[in-house]
């Protein structure tokens, strides 16, 4: 298993390619969710992913703003769910995060059924229960 985090334009195209498939195999298509996947967002974010045997197992973006930072589009792939890729690529985007940007606020906006998940990274819920593309969502930061 291998650790990958880059921006944009370090990213090879097959990266790239491997990343927006990833994310649209979840987002869209499993999901049910036409929505506008690759945004504006994707060429100032740091892209985080872990490998296994050739193939994305799991993947995140790290996104600086005024609040803070934000992480999202956090996903791992049907095969590679259960396992524990989600909680290996959760531990090392945080610890990305303390290094890339030690004193700035974690936020993200988590679907509804992963509240628990987050919460064993240090999250709290801080919204009520919102709907984002008809899947209901939470606002969440990391306790300090």
């Amino acid at each position: 298993m291998a650790y990958k985090i880059k921006q944009l334009e370090a990213l090879t195209t097959t990266e790239l390619l491997e990343i927006m498939a990833a994310r649209i195999a979840v987002f869209v298509v499993e999901q049910q969710c036409p929505y506008q996947e690759v945004d504006e967002l994707d060429a100032e974010a740091w892209h985080i992913w872990l490998e296994q045997a050739g193939e994305i197992a799991g993947y995140a973006r790290i996104i600086e703003t005024a609040e803070g930072i934000q992480i999202g589009r956090v996903l791992t792939p049907k095969k590679y769910r259960g396992q524990g890729y989600g909680e290996k690529l959760m531990t090392e985007a945080l610890k990305e995060v303390q290094q890339l940007f030690p004193q700035k606020s974690v936020s993200l906006g988590a679907q509804e059924y992963a509240i628990g998940f987050y919460q064993n990274f240090g999250f709290e819920v801080c919204s009520e229960v919102y709907l984002e593309d008809d899947i209901p969502h939470v606002d969440m930061t990391l306790k300090s």
